[in-house]
């Protein structure tokens, strides 16, 4: 069984967060794999053990000057890595995004592909849905167990209720929750053998996508960036015995009531 999952590097979460002049994330600064990601990588990892053959690609759309991130995942036990690079795609949306992605993983179709619900620098949670619809695949999200079994993948899907019984023909798009595995540490074997493993790093040039990412292709953008307004003291009252008919004034003042 041969799985993709989409990863991101993300800028260290316990560094101070700024803003550039396009209103964009600063991401100069040191790279993490994303947290939600490890879950996915693991994931992907205990499907290929049980299928008994295979292999797990990771596959990401940033910088790659700073690969830290990525060689994590392949230290965990990924395969190989593809990583697209580009200047140009800075500004790109989340649309943009699941288009680089799927013409990469489109080059050479899985049998799975697993995402994370939602990066943790974006939080649009869009780009598994967008993802599959690009490659024509189905799509199961918020999957809080996943198994393979005779062509068929199977996901308890999480939801407020508890969770429903799904499952789809492979190939198939899933994206899956934090919690859904327990992801391992890289040993220290691990670490050295990644820095040997294939990282290959594509150009949007090398997609065949120019003029389509970046500014040019996204359907938003961000003009202005204003800071929150300071969150303002409470009205403190004290009870005279009067304090039931003043909350009572104040719901109706806030139209709860």
């Amino acid at each position: 069984m041969n799985i993709v999952v989409c990863v991101k590097q993300i800028p260290d979460p316990a560094a101070p967060q700024s803003l550039d002049a396009s209103h964009n994330l600063n991401r100069s600064g040191k790279l993490i794999l994303d947290e939600a990601d490890t879950y996915g990588v693991e994931m992907a990892l205990q499907l290929v053990d049980k299928a008994g053959g295979g292999e797990v690609t990771v596959v990401s759309m940033g910088s790659a000057s700073d690969v830290a991130g990525i060689r994590n995942a392949l230290a965990m036990g990924a395969a190989k890595a593809v990583i697209v690079s580009d200047e140009s795609l800075r500004g790109s949306d989340a649309l943009t995004t699941a288009k680089v992605l799927a013409r990469v993983i489109d080059r050479d179709r899985p049998d799975l592909v697993l995402c994370a619900t939602e990066s943790s620098d974006g939080y649009t949670g869009t780009l598994p849905v967008q993802l599959a619809e690009l490659l024509g695949l189905p799509s199961i999200t918020f999957a809080k167990a996943v198994s393979v079994e005779d062509g068929t993948v199977k996901v308890d899907r999480q939801t407020e209720a508890g969770y429903d019984e799904v499952s789809a023909p492979l190939p198939c798009v899933v994206s899956v929750t934090a919690g859904v595995v327990e992801p391992r540490y890289a040993s220290f074997k691990g670490i050295m053998a990644a820095k040997s493993k294939p990282l290959e790093t594509l150009s949007v040039a090398d997609l065949g996508l120019e003029g389509l990412v970046g500014p040019a292709g996204a359907r938003q953008s961000i003009v202005e960036v204003v800071a929150a307004e300071a969150r303002q003291g409470g009205e403190k009252y004290v009870d005279e015995g009067d304090g039931a008919v003043k909350i009572v004034a104040f719901l109706e003042s806030i139209k709860v009531l």
